[in-house]
């Protein structure tokens, strides 16, 4: 199975929903997935205080990228402060996070496997 097939459509079309580990601080509007494997294009958002530190470190077993569309976040493990406008490429097993905001932040995140 592969992600479905979309032509151009209105992302607000698509809700937020609350992501795993159920904070209601950090949602996605899942645009495209594939079942099957788990890869997904999607808009993630924390609002402002979310903190994903009950999740812990993550790694996946497959590639991510993120762009930062809007605001920022701190990944605690690292002590690093990321903010709009920058991008990231992890390769499945890399560890990252976890994450708090202040201010919130948007981001745009494709995940797909080699």
């Amino acid at each position: 199975m592969t992600k479905p097939e979309h032509e151009f459509f209105p992302v607000t079309e698509v809700d937020f929903t609350v992501c795993k580990g159920d904070d209601p601080l950090i949602t996605e509007r899942v645009l495209s997935t594939d079942e099957a494997t788990g890869v997904a294009t999607r808009i993630l958002r924390y609002a402002p205080g979310a903190d994903s530190s009950p999740m812990g470190v993550q790694s996946h077993d497959f590639w991510e990228e993120v762009y930062i569309l809007e605001g920022s976040f701190t990944d605690l493990t690292l002590g690093q402060t990321f903010t709009k406008g920058m991008y990231a490429c992890r390769p499945p097993g890399m560890p990252h996070g976890p994450w708090r905001t202040d201010e919130g932040v948007l981001t745009f995140e494709v995940r797909y496997r080699a």
